[in-house]
């Protein structure tokens, strides 16, 4: 169930130092193998099935969950919302309320730093904190990991998988963030060049105009013929490979 971390690859000084003399052709090969084994999250998912994932970012707000709940409820639409420590705090029965609607519950860390300036010993603390907290209120057992700002290096999805996680971002960006209005966010997905199977689209759960778009989005994604699903029943949790997009492959 859980990700099977690859080893990492070690490079010795005197290997580094030896590749200072080598030949542009040495160089090149050296380049291309380092740049192999830079770890990507999940952006989206190959699948033939028609299946897309909706997921919101809960960090700064909570006035408009009820009414997010309520459109997705009213859609049979089950999706995943990615939750900050100091959110549950805030609002821990809106916590409630999402697992009892049957959401899923990710983790987008405890108090959304720039996490690849952390520590991996500092980036598993804010994983876990979040996760006591939403465990200890729910019962839920998170396994998905969305870091803030969208930001992340090796370390960070090291961290993750230590930890039991999926990084997860997304490939279809509602821009509901910037305001654009309700015309402009449902254009935005709808229309999207990288919508497709397997997708994973992001939108805040205290977004200006997400309330009055969401139910239009939703049921243009099913007049497309999409089923939407949430991320936990998307993603592949065994044997898969991530290409150079973020595009999670069955191996």
């Amino acid at each position: 169930m859980r990700i099977h971390k690859k080893l990492p690859v070690i490079i010795s000084v005197a290997a580094v130092l030896l590749m200072g003399a080598a030949k542009p052709a040495a160089m090149k090969v050296f380049s291309s193998f380092a740049e192999a084994e830079r770890k990507l999250p999940i952006y989206c998912v190959e699948t033939e099935e028609k299946n897309v994932a909706i997921s919101f970012d809960a960090a700064w707000g909570a006035d408009d969950t009820d009414e997010l709940l309520k459109i997705l409820r009213e859609n049979d639409v089950k999706t995943t919302f990615f939750m900050c420590g100091y959110w549950v705090d805030d609002y821990p029965e809106e916590v409630k309320k999402i697992a009892e609607e049957g959401h899923d519950l990710g983790n987008h860390s405890a108090t959304h730093p720039h996490m690849s300036q952390l520590s991996k010993q500092q980036i598993k603390d804010e994983l876990m904190k979040t996760e006591e907290k939403v465990f200890n209120l729910t019962g839920y057992d998170m396994d998905l990991f969305r870091p803030p700002f969208g930001e992340y290096n090796n370390n960070v999805i090291e961290a993750a998988e230590e930890c039991g996680y999926y990084t997860v971002q997304w490939d279809v960006d509602s821009l509901d963030w910037k305001k654009l209005g309700v015309e402009h966010e449902i254009n935005q997905v709808l229309n999207h060049k990288h919508l497709g199977n397997g997708s994973i689209i992001l939108f805040h759960n205290d977004a200006e105009y997400t309330p009055q778009a969401l139910d239009t989005i939703i049921k243009g994604l099913k007049e497309k013929g999409f089923e939407i699903v949430p991320i936990s029943e998307l993603i592949i949790r065994e044997n898969y490979c991530i290409d150079h997009e973020g595009r999670q492959k069955s191996n």
